[in-house]
């Protein structure tokens, strides 16, 4: 994977970008070349270096990456204002807009190694959206802005609102190619829709647990007639 291919693979997220010199510029990829180097001293206990270099890359850019975090091929955060945990691992493809935090949960009611979340190929998380704590993001899941995401997201999942709660809409579905800000931008995705399928979602979810404690009474009346019986 070259430089070229790398900046390719940006431009074509973003439609203001004009040339590859411009992409060059960019802040997320300025941030993301100088956390390779803090990665590569962290990685050899040169933790003062790492931590130098990750200074100077806050400075410049206005964006925080850790330099424990784990980062794949051509990830992408289109402007800044990133906050990215240590012990954060995030996949290939990944795109990331302003004001995201992948955060951690406190060592010493969390797990002590792994505070962070992973991030699985291909997702997009929108401006302002606070993924927090060891959970999972399964690979081509959208998360929309200003989402707050605490626990595991399937696969292909769009996640809104706070707590973030799946649409019921697989992004696949909607999406052919790459979705800006990770949510499409037409009538699927207003508000009052937005509201109807998280009530969509409680329904199904009283539905399955009426549908339990009906099995359970079932069960306690059969063994109360058994007993009875005997």
């Amino acid at each position: 994977m070259g430089m070229v291919d790398y900046l390719d693979s940006v431009k074509a997220r973003d439609p203001a970008a004009r040339s590859r010199w411009e992409v060059l510029l960019y802040p997320g990829v300025l941030a993301l070349g100088l956390h390779r180097i803090a990665h590569w001293l962290f990685r050899g206990e040169l933790f003062f270096l790492a931590r130098l270099v990750n200074h100077f890359s806050r400075f410049l850019t206005a964006i925080d990456i850790h330099p424990g975090a784990i980062i794949g091929r051509n990830f992408f955060i289109d402007h800044g204002f990133v906050v990215i945990g240590e012990s954060a691992e995030i996949g290939d493809d990944v795109t990331m807009y302003q004001h995201v935090t992948l955060g951690g949960t406190n060592p010493t009611n969390g797990e002590p190694g792994k505070r962070h979340p992973t991030i699985g190929h291909g997702v997009i998380i929108g401006s302002g959206a606070q993924v927090l704590g060891p959970i999972m993001v399964g690979p081509g899941a959208r998360i929309g802005a200003n989402a707050v995401v605490t626990k595991d997201v399937p696969e292909g999942a769009t996640m809104i609102g706070i707590p973030a709660r799946s649409s019921l809409v697989e992004a696949s579905k909607h999406s052919t190619g790459f979705v800006p800000y990770g949510t499409p931008c037409n009538e699927m995705y207003d508000p009052a829709t937005q509201k109807l399928e998280i009530l969509k979602c409680e329904v199904e979810q009283l539905r399955k647990r009426l549908a339990e404690l009906i099995d359970e009474r079932d069960s306690l009346k059969s063994g109360l007639q058994e007993r009875d019986r005997a």
